[in-house]
């Protein structure tokens, strides 16, 4: 027999087990091919096929010395989601979901390969930090499951939300996926082999996400050699030009250059542009500090935070460079934060910055950022010791057509960065009409500070001129005792959402703060103009009541609405803080001996598992004749398939 590889026939059945459609009776054809040839010890066929229907488009690593990988895929309309878990392992492996508090209540499914090649698979949860126990709702599909030498491999599906209890959702938020594995078949937690890692699980790829334009130039905006401070925060910002070219091009991709020594000190990156008018310094000097020239420029271009990787722009928008409209020149801001006094030493120098990639070949749009949230400095503010604290920053958008100097088209977001510091849980961005709740924008209620990324819309959201648009942050201070305000630093907080939107317009920024006169007389304390009801603030006796009398006193109060445009100009206006009604849970996902919770039991409450294709306990084990025929015949093709690559 002809000698293969010994890494080949495992790849090949990987890479044809990876499309659609694959028929049961080359399935099994594959893997018997391979099972004779010793390379995999067991392989269970697929059973019901719903879902993802192509190779598996993500994946990453779970731990910081790659043993564990994880690739995953998604299916918007059927809400099914296919992973597929690959462990340095011949024992045991798992993959679920978890919170952010404790792992009691996590979702975990295990599967392995016994020693004598039978397959073990099931659907559990953790009853408190260690304890395994098995759904009474089985509602994870197996795939496949592949032992050899090396790796566990195991390839399922579940739904996006199932109506058993146990399993945790998943949604457009933020996720902590939990893997775990051991080294023998005896499912079992373990510390040391437990990992929980923050993934955007349900994100949008756009089709040329990995085609390069032939004449892309690459470019960096970054500091040069500066000596990072021993402070716990710096801002260190500096003016810097735009490439020079001598017609329109467009930025389609951008991503972080971080120094290596840096990676755990660099806090979040931004590029703003800046009007052509503007007089702008020289050198490097703190953003916000003794010379105000230094914080000049504030509509965003790019945005990188910690958590955060490369981003490509959808095919159709691009940031102009090269024409008389487009900004010359851009501030570039870096935090750097040494809380953890990450700096040992004096006299570490960085280089860190954005690196840009730009064609000739132009894109449909130009596209824009625009800023909302909560007017950071100085009235925002947090009660210590409160386990939810809503914040709330209004925009009105009535105003933008005077402010851009002539007519605007409507908005078109189709992606958005949330920003919070360390206190943040959820963020949401909401949008009205007509005084009417209208659609919310972009929503996480499992914020991450470690996960800060840009992030696409799964539809585009069209901003018309009159629209309210606000943003609500919830955070808890849980383990402060005094307050927490609004500020630049890793400890002080913000409450920000950028909308990445196309045409771009004037409009940088919109954003909102609460009449804190209003408020401390709420609380019991006397003001009369702002700083003074900031300061009361600290005599506040923050207990549970006192915590809500200032959430309501803060969505009570006038908002002062501050509108800026890229030259600097701004205006204000006023407003209120409207309701906002929740978005209501997506239907569950039935299966065989479903829970179905008490809140899904309406005619929309639930949908029906699809049918299954094929049984998916069969196994391997008992082949008949047609088998061994098939498995003959499967030689045969698969020694051709060698030959034609020979």
């Amino acid at each position: 027999m002809l000698q293969l590889p010994s890494d080949y026939c495992y790849a090949l059945l990987q890479n044809a087990l990876s499309f659609e459609p694959v028929s049961v009776t080359r399935e099994y054809a594959l893997v018997a091919v391979c099972r004779l040839m010793g390379k995999v010890k067991h392989l269970l066929p697929t059973g019901n096929r719903v879902g993802p229907t192509s190779r598996l488009r993500y994946s990453r690593f779970l731990d910081s010395s790659n043993v564990v990988f994880l690739r995953w895929d998604f299916d918007l309309e059927s809400e099914i989601i296919a992973f597929e878990l690959q462990v340095r392992t011949t024992g045991w492996v798992g993959l679920g979901v978890t919170n952010r508090y404790t792992r009691a209540g996590s979702d975990l499914v295990v599967g392995g390969v016994l020693p004598d090649g039978n397959v073990y698979f099931s659907d559990q949860h953790l009853v408190d930090e260690n304890t395994l126990e098995a759904d009474g709702s089985q509602d994870a599909t197996l795939q496949w499951i592949t032992e050899d030498e090396v790796y566990t491999t195991m390839h399922f599906s579940r739904p996006f939300r199932s109506c058993d209890p146990h399993d945790q959702d998943i949604a457009g938020d933020t996720v902590r996926v939990l893997a775990a594995y051991g080294l023998d078949d005896t499912p079992k937690l373990d510390q040391e082999r437990t990992f929980v890692k923050s993934i955007f699980l349900l994100q949008i790829i756009h089709p040329d996400d990995l085609e390069v334009p032939e004449d892309t130039i690459i470019h960096d905006l970054e500091l040069t050699d500066f000596l990072i401070p021993e402070d716990d925060t710096t801002y260190a910002c500096t003016f810097l030009p735009l490439p020079i070219v001598n017609k329109k091009h467009h930025i389609y991709k951008f991503e972080p250059k971080l120094v290596q020594h840096d990676e755990s000190m660099v806090h979040h990156i931004l590029v703003y542009a800046c009007g052509n008018a503007s007089v702008l310094p020289t050198g490097v000097s703190d953003c916000y500090g003794a010379d105000p020239a230094f914080s000049l420029c504030s509509q965003v271009v790019v945005g990188w935070a910690v958590g955060g990787t490369s981003y490509q722009f959808p095919d159709d928008v691009g940031v102009s460079i090269g024409t008389p409209m487009d900004p010359q020149w851009i501030r570039l801001e870096i935090h750097y934060s040494n809380f953890n006094n990450l700096l040992s030493a004096p006299g570490i120098y960085d280089s860190s910055g954005i690196r840009v990639y730009y064609t000739a070949q132009l894109r449909k749009y130009d596209m824009g950022v625009l800023q909302l949230g909560f007017y950071t400095f100085p009235i925002h503010f947090l009660p210590p010791g409160a386990e939810s604290f809503m914040s709330y920053g209004l925009c009105k958008t009535e105003k933008f057509v005077e402010m851009n100097g002539g007519s605007i088209p409507d908005i078109q977001v189709y992606g958005y960065l949330l920003h919070t510091h360390l206190a943040g849980r959820s963020l949401q961005a909401v949008q009205y009409r007509n005084g009417t709740q209208y659609r919310t924008i972009c929503k996480d209620d499992s914020y991450d500070f470690n996960l800060q990324e840009t992030r696409d819309l799964r539809h585009r959201v069209e901003i018309k001129p009159g629209d309210e648009l606000l943003v609500q942050c919830r955070y808890q201070t849980l383990d402060r005792d005094t307050l927490t305000f609004g500020g630049p630093s890793t400890i002080n907080e913000m409450c920000l959402i950028f909308l990445f939107y196309y045409p771009r317009n004037n409009i940088s920024s919109c954003m909102g703060y609460p009449d804190i006169i209003y408020v401390a007389h709420e609380l019991g304390e006397e003001a009369t103009d702002s700083m003074e009801g900031v300061m009361a603030l600290n005599n506040v006796d923050w207990t549970p009541e006192n915590i809500k009398m200032a959430e309501k006193a803060c969505k009570e109060a006038q908002q002062t609405v501050v509108i800026k445009t890229i030259d600097e100009v701004v205006e204000n206006t006023t407003g209120w803080i409207p309701d906002i009604t929740p978005t209501p849970r997506g239907p569950c996902l039935e299966s065989s001996g479903g829970k179905v919770e008490a809140q899904d039991k309406t005619p929309t409450g639930f949908r029906a598992a699809p049918v299954s294709l094929t049984g998916s306990g069969t196994s391997l084990w008992h082949l008949s004749l047609a088998g061994l025929l098939i498995v003959q015949g499967a030689i045969s093709w698969l020694l051709t398939s060698l030959q034609a690559t020979i």
